[in-house]
């Protein structure tokens, strides 16, 4: 005869069924759409909180500097080798590519026309976000996760006035700078590989440079710069602020912020040369 106590006893311990296919894949496609939505409505509370408190005193130039030294200059190196090799690369497969179609003297016209509105700007944002994005996530992640932000409110001290509001306008006022010495830096080398290792006339490259690229390029690309400057900057802080979980938390959070930062430049880049030009936008 079949033990009643046993049947009890096992169908006690029995693991509970597995929830059905469909509603996994549900959450899971559910949790990717809110997601980006949830994480766009956190940019915003904190870019307003960014603004209130940035028009509030006290002012703390030290700090302001500290911040703006950290983000532009400690950049130099990396945005200028960035710069030179990305322009010299544009400059040889120009020279190479415009030749089959006896067009080699536009070569100057379309590298400064490329780096001015797209590659200067973008180039820049995305290393800025690398070298000082995932290190500003790092440094108020590590604050954060060792309690040093609540010391900062227990002592009176707005931890959004004291720790974002200075990286967010260095992002803001450097970001445009090193632009302009990426594109500086980029064109001197494709200037260089062009006429001194191709033949290219240095007379005819600098003239139709100056022929084709005004202040209209230039002014849309240092107005990315400055978009990308602020979105870096803040997504990077944003991740930093609210990590969680430890130093695994704080790695986790860094991750993201390259990740996001580099989404969101591609991104904008798109949305203001759209809304610059009126074209593009539906």
């Amino acid at each position: 005869p079949r033990d009643p106590n046993r049947a009890v006893g096992a169908s006690a311990h029995a693991q509970p069924a597995p929830p059905p296919l469909w509603r996994t894949a549900g959450v899971k496609l559910l949790t990717a759409i809110m997601s980006p939505i949830a994480e766009l409505g956190a940019l915003s509370r904190m870019l307003g909180q960014v603004v209130f408190w940035g028009l509030r005193p006290p002012y703390r130039g030290r700090i302001f500097i500290h911040c703006m030294e950290y983000v532009g200059v400690q950049s130099i190196f990396i945005v200028g080798i960035t710069g030179f090799f990305v322009g010299a690369v544009l400059g040889l497969q120009l020279v190479n590519g415009f030749r089959d179609l006896g067009v080699e003297s536009q070569t100057g016209s379309v590298v400064g026309f490329a780096l001015s509105r797209e590659i200067g700007p973008v180039f820049t944002a995305l290393m800025v976000s690398s070298r000082a994005g995932s290190a500003m996530t790092t440094e108020l992640g590590s604050m954060r996760v060792t309690n040093q932000i609540d010391a900062l409110i227990t002592m009176a001290v707005n931890p959004v006035q004291y720790l974002v509001v200075p990286r967010v306008v260095a992002g803001l006022l450097m970001v445009p700078i090193l632009t302009i010495f990426f594109d500086v830096i980029g064109m001197s080398g494709a200037w260089l590989v062009c006429t001194k290792l191709l033949g290219l006339d240095s007379g005819v490259f600098l003239d139709r440079m100056r022929w084709i690229v005004d202040w209209k390029d230039v002014h849309l690309g240092l107005t990315k710069a400055a978009v990308f400057g602020v979105t870096v900057c803040l997504i990077a802080c944003r991740q930093g602020f609210y990590a969680k979980g430890g130093a695994a938390g704080v790695g986790q959070a860094t991750n993201r912020s390259v990740v996001h930062n580099a989404i969101a430049i591609l991104l904008l880049d798109y949305l203001v040369t759209g809304i610059v030009l009126g074209e593009g936008l539906g």
